[in-house]
């Protein structure tokens, strides 16, 4: 099923650590982002590439190398670059959230591209110069990012404004419904029982424990099954209790005895 991010490109410019395009390639896999372009990389291996991210053979597959930016990004119709620093000129700066919408319309004329510089210098001047916006990520005063979090970052917001959140998680293993009156009293009974076993409403007004109870296990919202676990913590609570009463007892009738 094709996708509004297929027309994503991921471009690293001059990478300088194997472990970055691994890191990279494995974002794009979670984010659904399935082209990467390297110019100038450095040596990799391809299978430890995929040792790094599993899974994204079909990702890595398809990785293509340039020698320059300008030909990594020759058919996109819009370039964002990524900088940690601003430019001294004026230009478009936006912020990755703010980015997604503007990539994603633009896509629909073509590719699109996303462009991250190498590790220790970022994108030279002449690097930014190609691109048609300017995008910041918000931080604290520390503001340098290793490149594959960048990279998340931006896909991330992405994938978010795609609306692209394939993965569904499970439901619960067995679906339970609303608890009935009747188990909800008889919970309440229950509770009542164990405090009052617990010797609990000795010093309290049972009454008004009890509503707060009641109060509190409204406001929780359990389910029929999980109000059966705590009917069941309340049986328990008895159940150890009662034991406990049996064996003083019987310890107390081999005492009368000896």
């Amino acid at each position: 099923m094709s996708s509004i991010l297929d027309r994503v490109v991921v471009v690293l410019h001059k990478p300088q650590d194997p472990i970055n395009i691994g890191a990279t390639v494995r974002a794009m896999k979670n984010m659904g982002v399935g082209t990467l372009r390297l110019v100038q990389p450095c040596p990799y291996d391809p299978w430890r590439i995929e040792g790094v991210a599993h899974g994204t053979r079909d990702v890595v597959s398809k990785i293509t190398h340039f020698n320059s930016l300008a030909e990594a990004v020759a058919d996109c119709v819009k370039v964002a670059a990524f900088a940690g620093k601003r430019r001294a000129v004026k230009w478009s700066v936006v912020t990755p959230r703010e980015m997604a919408p503007i990539l994603l319309d633009a896509s629909a004329d073509g590719p699109v591209a996303i462009v991250f510089g190498q590790e220790d210098h970022g994108l030279a001047a002449e690097s930014l110069d190609q691109a048609h916006l300017l995008v910041h990520i918000p931080t604290t005063e520390h503001a340098s990012l290793n490149l594959a979090q960048a990279v998340l970052v931006a896909l991330y917001e992405l994938h978010l404004t795609a609306g692209d959140a394939t993965r569904v998680l499970a439901p619960p293993k067995k679906e339970e419904g609303p608890a009935t009156h009747d188990e909800w009293e008889r919970f309440y009974t229950e509770a009542a029982r164990a405090l009052a076993a617990l010797d609990f409403f000795r010093t309290r007004n049972e009454t008004q424990v009890m509503r707060a109870v009641r109060s509190l296990a409204v406001r929780a919202e359990p389910d029929s099954r999980e109000l059966k676990m705590m009917r069941s913590m309340c049986f328990e609570v008895l159940r150890t209790i009662g034991r406990i009463q049996n064996a003083t007892a019987a310890s107390r009738a081999v005492d009368r005895e000896e």
